[in-house]
């Protein structure tokens, strides 16, 4: 179930085990893929290994949901990935431990990658990178750590429960306003749906949230229900006093 130690804000996380081995992994597989295609034009790994929708479903390119992790189209965009896992990753590893933790990270990776194929199985577009694996940290660290304290484009303070919330927001209404833009918005929904799913099924979240709202609610309706009773049925005697 969801545990928090009320708000919080933590600026620069220690590195955990996990979280610095996929940052090594990362780095290293950019510099071995991307230096050569943008200088010297190869850009084979890309093409084997990037995930095409339509390669894996009449090609059985069955490698490419976990191969596309580590590739990245420039430098931004693997900057970005790795201060995402880097700023939400440590909390969560040291919650869940580095099995579980790198266990989910696969999951709403590869989880991005399969919602991506299933909905476009003939698209010709190559998707590449973890941002749907970094989307599925986001999540987790808004239903995990609800209350602690997350800033906005480093300016407005929010909940991490809100931060995660604006952002698949965010994602969804990009991925029917702005189709063809070169980013897989559906990836990263598909990273925070798996994530969402396998958090449920372990009590985070919104289903522990109902559970326990419901239950306030029953206790509420209840007292309120004793009260009225009480209120029919007491009485004074004849020195003030009540009497039931």
């Amino acid at each position: 179930m969801a545990y928090y130690r009320g708000a919080e804000i933590q600026f620069f996380p220690p590195l955990t085990r996990m979280v610095k081995l996929i940052l090594i992994v990362t780095g290293a597989v950019f510099l071995v893929t991307y230096l050569p295609e943008r200088f010297a034009g190869f850009d084979l790994p890309y093409l084997l290994f990037g995930l095409t929708p339509y390669a894996v479903t009449h090609h059985l390119a069955v490698w490419q949901p976990v191969t596309y992790l580590l590739l990245h189209a420039g430098w931004l965009h693997l900057l970005f990935n790795l201060f995402a896992i880097w700023m939400f990753g440590p909390d969560l590893e040291a919650r869940w431990g580095p099995h579980r933790f790198l266990f989910y990270f696969l999951l709403t990776g590869i989880g991005a990658a399969i919602f991506n194929v299933a909905l476009e199985p003939a698209s010709l577009s190559m998707t590449i990178g973890n941002s749907g694996a970094v989307y599925g940290l986001l999540l987790a660290y808004g239903m995990v750590f609800p209350e602690r304290t997350v800033f906005l484009w480093f300016v407005v303070p929010v909940k991490a429960k809100w931060f995660a919330l604006i952002f698949g927001l965010i994602e969804f209404w990009l991925s029917l306003a702005t189709p063809g833009t070169g980013v897989s918005h559906l990836a990263h929904l598909g990273g925070m749906l798996f994530g969402f799913l396998y958090l449920r099924a372990h009590g985070y979240g919104l289903a522990f949230n109902w559970r326990r709202r419901y239950g306030e609610w029953r206790r509420a309706r209840l007292k309120r229900k004793f009260n009225v009773y009480l209120q029919k049925h007491e009485r004074r005697d004849d020195q003030g006093r009540w009497i039931n």
